[in-house]
């Protein structure tokens, strides 16, 4: 007898429908086809336990199964389920009348328990997406696949319930999850706020800027004047997530098994990811865990901050090539893994927040502490960011301690909530302004866009072109601080309904985007 049972096989992040044919003849044999790798072969020792613990029957017979489509590896124990009822259907003890019509997905231990696998909502979505009425799957990972509207999510915690579903013997109850309820309930819940923050006035404000347009940003200071502090406060300001940036995040997270890792917080849910990501990655880390990729290809920390935070504390201690393999992702929004027979490609769009000291003992350009290096470490120390990967960080901004005053104010700065209200108000704007199109923010515009969207008028071409030539600037730097120019802009219309939104930039913003350019400055430091 001859059966078809369906799973689906995880690529990148998306998922490809994987048909079991299932064909058992008389006689006692088992072959497995269809380049499945060792965790697959081994299902059928898992399978064969299973079955016999949980009390059902199943005749010797030959099984000859193969996975479609035969060109694609199969990787996993998510298949376990999936052969098991394959097995079952064709001698009878299971009916086929619901196989065609659901995904089926798990990992089955020896006494028949089904536990969890990675990957489910792209399956899930695969699913939907190709005319399926639902997925049957482990109970754990049953609110991760219900997020997906429109189609039934029925999860089980055993292999006899899931025989007992598919016979009509046990009914069962699908799954359901109000995204909407997670979006509004845990967007903004945090134990951290920019309130908390004394003095640094101007880096407030470049972070302001930052977090308004989606720009890369880069802090340059001594040890101790709050970098990490205010790094680790930009989440808090910046617009919740939609609906679709929460699917995409989550995707990447569900594909690399750290859905449920993550949702080990008080502030996140272990079903869709709805606060924006910060990755924070120590400076030891290596190419292939930065970017992503592997003998079996995973995201990376570029993917894993995707809509959200990639923050490289201590830039300058980061090996070169880790840094230069940044370039792709920063510059397409996304990173490609390419090995002998695979090419899988990972969204990787993230606002990069860099912070680092300006010299080996930290205090070049410090007032109170002298620096003690000499103008070779200190040209050392900065050659170890490279040009092109500077010129892709849109704003460059020098902190300076904290005084003493500052530190000792009662009164708390501007809170979080506060800051982001104006920075929601230029997301709106900018919402507006690229409405039909794929660009999001002011930072993602094309050559084109800028062109149209920043245009400085008389006295603004002029400022721009004495900082062009006194500095040197590159033509990719002179986008950027276009782009920077028209965020400012922006942020002065959110905060003053009576100021039009323009595409004519003026010199006031110019000239602050040129300032947030200082590490293309001679005189940086001094």
């Amino acid at each position: 007898m001859l059966i078809n049972t369906y799973s689906a096989a995880v690529v990148g992040i998306d998922a490809v429908i994987v048909t079991v044919e299932v064909h058992a003849t008389p006689g006692y044999d088992f072959t497995l086809v269809g380049l499945p790798d060792a965790a697959v072969k081994e299902g059928h020792d898992r399978i064969e336990s299973a079955i016999l613990i949980s009390g059902i029957h199943l005749p010797q017979r030959q099984y000859t199964i193969n996975m479609s489509p035969a060109d694609l590896k199969k990787e996993g124990a998510a298949f376990d389920l999936t052969l098991a009822i394959g097995q079952l259907a064709a001698t009878e003890q299971v009916q086929s009348r619901l196989l065609s019509e659901f995904l089926i997905l798990g990992e089955l231990s020896l006494d028949g328990h089904l536990r969890p696998v990675h990957g489910c909502l792209p399956i899930a979505m695969a699913a939907k997406n190709n005319g399926f009425r639902g997925v049957i799957l482990p109970a754990e990972n049953a609110s991760e696949a219900a997020v997906v509207d429109g189609i039934e999510v029925y999860g089980f915690e055993c292999l006899t319930d899931v025989i007992g579903f598919l016979n009509g013997t046990q009914p069962a109850e699908p799954t359901h999850v109000d995204v909407n309820e997670l979006l509004s309930t845990y967007a903004f819940c945090s134990d951290i706020d920019f309130a908390e923050v004394r003095g640094q006035q101007e880096v407030r404000r470049a972070i302001e800027v930052a977090a308004a347009g989606g720009h890369n940003i880069i802090m340059i200071g001594p040890p101790g004047a709050g970098k990490s502090m205010m790094a680790k406060r930009i989440p808090t300001i910046l617009p919740p997530m939609t609906l679709n940036e929460a699917l995409e995040t989550t995707k990447v997270y569900s594909v690399s098994g750290k859905l449920r890792k993550r949702a080990n917080s008080k502030f996140e849910h272990e079903t869709l990811i709805v606060r924006r990501p910060f990755r924070s990655p120590h400076h030891t880390i290596t190419d292939v865990t930065l970017v992503g990729g592997g003998t079996n290809p995973q995201p990376g920390e570029v993917s894993l901050a995707h809509n959200g935070v990639l923050f490289l504390d201590e830039l300058a201690e980061f090996k070169r090539t880790a840094l230069e393999v940044l370039r792709q992702p920063l510059e397409d929004g996304h990173i490609t893994v390419a090995r002998n027979k695979l090419s899988v490609d990972y969204p990787a769009h993230f606002m990069l927040v860099a912070a680092m000291n300006p010299c080996p003992c930290g205090h070049y350009g410090d007032l109170k502490h002298p620096c003690t290096c000499t103008p070779a470490q200190r040209h050392r120390y900065m050659s170890r960011i490279s040009g092109p990967l500077l010129d892709r960080i849109d704003i460059q901004c020098h902190i300076d301690a904290v005084n003493y005053d500052d530190l000792r104010r009662k009164a708390d700065g501007e809170s979080s909530a506060a800051i982001r209200e104006r920075v929601c108000k230029a997301r709106a704007i900018q919402t507006e302004r690229f409405k039909g199109t794929a660009i999001h923010c002011n930072a993602q515009m094309t050559p084109s866009m800028v062109r149209q969207y920043c245009q400085p008028d008389a006295q603004a071409e002029q400022q721009l072109r004495a900082a062009m030539e006194l500095y040197g600037l590159s033509a990719r730097a002179y986008d950027r601080i276009l782009k920077v120019a028209r965020t400012i802009a922006d942020l002065d219309s959110a905060a003053n309904p009576e100021i039009p939104v323009s595409d004519v930039l003026q010199a006031s913003h110019l000239l602050q985007a040129i300032q947030f350019r200082q590490l293309d400055r001679s005189d940086w430091g001094e």
